[in-house]
């Protein structure tokens, strides 16, 4: 197993803090490192900070939305970032959700496989660059039929160092079993064998690297306290009352009644509440909670489980984890 670094989104990890840690993962020769975007920072940016800031560590997306681009802006992105990088880029997809998909892109939710699909379809089409670029499929059409008849099919200008490979976010089991049928990679959240089963049942040769909250302390108590913010906002109000794919994950984990708890109290703007509503066994489901001593036992069960890179996203004293996991990744080595 592998392990990476997650450094999320801000305000949960500063620009400096991405930046810093990233370096120092770098160095530790850990095996990659991973930025989100929500509402607010987009990944792209960051990551070509970071493309010149380290030398050897690999960097992904984790996610860019796919609402927010058109396939041909992410590949022209996910182009230019390998190319700045030396071929170290690795693309991460997802749909997000209806909240954000029609509340903040002003694109609708419906139909998420069949638009994740042929997203994926035509980055790697336009990637790959054997011919200009046209696609005609239900949800993407290039060029576009009912436009002013002066589109062509264009060939994308950069040339990738290589085969940019793609990772997906899927949760739910149809996008998990599409995820394994089409993907170089899938980054799960509360990674399960039934999951990792449908993923592996796609016939590709796909790297597993479910990204996990790495909480620290002296104090399990509080290291499981570390994780209660970040896991609050998704399960209480990363979607829609009667749809939130988190709370339906851990339903499935058997703690569907500690998350529907917080959801309720997070609704309700009872934030506190929700909060302290996380049973431990949701958060030990969700997240590596561990004394220092503890964390390598907990970082072999996710390689028990079967993740191929496992990518930690830490909270605590982040230097020293990163630290600690530097240790852990030479151990794999």
């Amino acid at each position: 197993m592998r392990i990476g670094l997650y450094t999320a989104y801000w305000p949960w990890f500063s620009f400096e803090e991405q930046v810093a840690l990233a370096k120092q993962a770098d160095e530790g020769g850990l095996d990659s490192v991973w930025v989100a975007e929500a509402w607010g920072q987009d990944a792209a940016t960051v990551l070509g900070r970071l493309s010149g800031e380290t030398e050897r560590i690999g960097l992904g997306s984790g996610l860019f939305q796919i609402p927010a681009r058109t396939p041909a802006m992410t590949a022209m992105t996910a182009a230019t970032l390998d190319v700045m990088s030396g071929g170290r880029f690795r693309l991460g997809l997802g749909v997000s959700g209806p909240q954000v998909s029609e509340g903040w892109h002003g694109v609708s939710f419906k139909r998420p496989l069949a638009r994740t699909r042929e997203y994926v379809e035509i980055v790697r089409a336009a990637l790959a660059r054997e011919a200009p670029l046209e696609f005609h499929g239900e949800e993407f059409e290039l060029p576009v039929a009912d436009g002013s008849g002066l589109g062509k099919p264009l060939k994308l200008l950069v040339k990738p160092t290589g085969p940019v490979p793609i990772y997906l976010g899927a949760i739910g089991p149809k996008a998990v079993e599409q995820t394994g049928k089409i993907a170089d990679g899938w980054l799960p959240f509360m990674l399960s064998e039934e999951q990792l089963g449908a993923v592996k049942a796609g016939g590709r040769d796909i790297d597993v690297a479910p990204v996990v909250m790495t909480c620290v302390h002296e104090d399990i108590a509080e290291a499981r306290n570390l994780a209660r913010p970040w896991l609050t906002i998704y399960f209480g109000g990363m979607g829609a009352k009667a749809k939130n794919f988190y709370v339906e994950m851990a339903d499935k984990f058997g703690n569907g009644d500690s998350a529907r708890e917080c959801q309720d109290k997070f609704l309700a703007g009872d934030r506190m509440g929700a909060a302290m509503a996380l049973s431990d066994e949701l958060i030990d489901s969700a997240a590596i909670t561990t004394t220092p001593g503890g964390l390598e036992e907990r970082l072999a069960d996710y390689e028990r489980l079967g993740a191929d890179t496992l990518l930690c996203m830490p909270f605590g004293d982040r230097p020293a984890i990163v630290e600690a996991l530097v240790s852990a990744n030479r151990a794999y080595a």
